[in-house]
């Protein structure tokens, strides 16, 4: 559903002085929706080969951008740099954010270095992005707003449904669900997929739990769909053999992954640092070689630590 410009809240208006920054991979709708929106909207676009931190405070501070979106992870190494507090940012307007929630203390952070305005995004590759958006007016420190994902756009219903798909009322947390004309018609090829996700009335099931409150602002509870989010990347435990996701400062969630025996238990990791955001493998191939290197028989155990640079590329 389309709406007019003047329907817009300031912080979703563009103008032709504004310079967006595509700092975000365009292979997920973070980056590709991000990219796609300011060039519908007119606006210069400055786009990145591949996320650099040091770069994006060139960017930044060289051609003049005034909005840009991240994920969290993104935020930290940004902010985490040594010139951050030295880079003007007085043309940047607003700094959209979202993919993976963020520490309390991150966005304090955040807001103190940048001093723009913080808009916190919730959406996925299916209702085309953001469905949901929290304005900088609602970025308020100690507030219990902060705490949610945002109310509603223009143009988009929200619903919390229990797992008879009745309607849930303010408080009570169940599955959110969507409807609007920037939902997909569905899976390719993959009709059952499709049927389990999107009714027959057209409401999208985002396979987050969450609630609303009596003001519509949504809360993000927990995720139904069995996945783990690391540095704003969907990662599947199936994917990477047995995985369960632990916290992580850097990332946000690590994945870990498993075999148990009777015999012997051996522990190993990758760290880190062996996979900067910077420079990630591009073999998919080759992405778990590291980690099976270390597996030993099968009658042993081996228990793997894959941060994000390796998981997120993993099938």
């Amino acid at each position: 559903m389309e709406t007019g410009e003047g329907e817009k809240p300031e912080w979703n208006r563009w103008t032709a002085e504004d310079v967006s920054l595509v700092a975000m991979p365009v292979f997920h709708i973070g980056g590709t929706g991000w990219a796609l929106l300011g060039l519908y909207s007119g606006a210069k676009g400055v786009v990145a080969r591949e996320f650099d931190p040091t770069k994006v405070l060139d960017f930044i501070e060289h051609s003049r951008i005034t909005k840009l979106f991240m994920v969290p992870a993104a935020m930290q190494f940004v902010v985490r740099q040594p010139r951050a507090r030295q880079v003007d940012f007085s043309r940047l307007k607003y700094m959209l954010y979202g993919a993976s929630p963020i520490p309390a203390a991150l966005l304090k952070e955040c807001i103190e270095v940048f001093g723009c305005g913080f808009v916190q995004l919730y959406g996925l590759t299916e209702t085309t992005g953001a469905i949901v958006a929290l304005p900088p007016e609602d970025h308020v420190e100690g507030s219990d707003r902060m705490r949610s994902a945002g109310k509603a756009l223009l143009g988009v219903e929200l619903a919390i449904l229990d797992p008879d798909g009745k309607r849930l009322p303010p408080g009570e947390v169940g599955e959110i669900a969507t409807y609007s004309g920037s939902n997909m018609v569905g899976y390719w090829n993959q009709p059952e997929a499709t049927a389990r996700t999107i009714d027959r009335d057209g409401w999208l099931r985002t396979g987050d739990a969450g609630y609303m409150d009596k003001d519509g602002y949504v809360y993000i509870h927990d995720r139904i769909k069995d996945m783990i989010i690391s540095g704003g990347e969907n990662i599947y435990p199936a994917e990477v053999e047995s995985a369960i996701g632990v916290p992580d400062d850097t990332w946000g969630e690590a994945v870990k992954g498993g075999r148990a025996s009777r015999q012997r238990l051996r522990r190993s990791s990758i760290s880190p640092a062996s996979a900067s955001p910077v420079s990630r493998p591009r073999n998919r191939s080759t992405s778990l070689k590291p980690c099976r290197a270390m597996l030993p028989a099968r009658s042993s155990a081996e228990i793997c630590a894959i941060p994000i640079g390796l998981a997120r590329i993993v099938r």
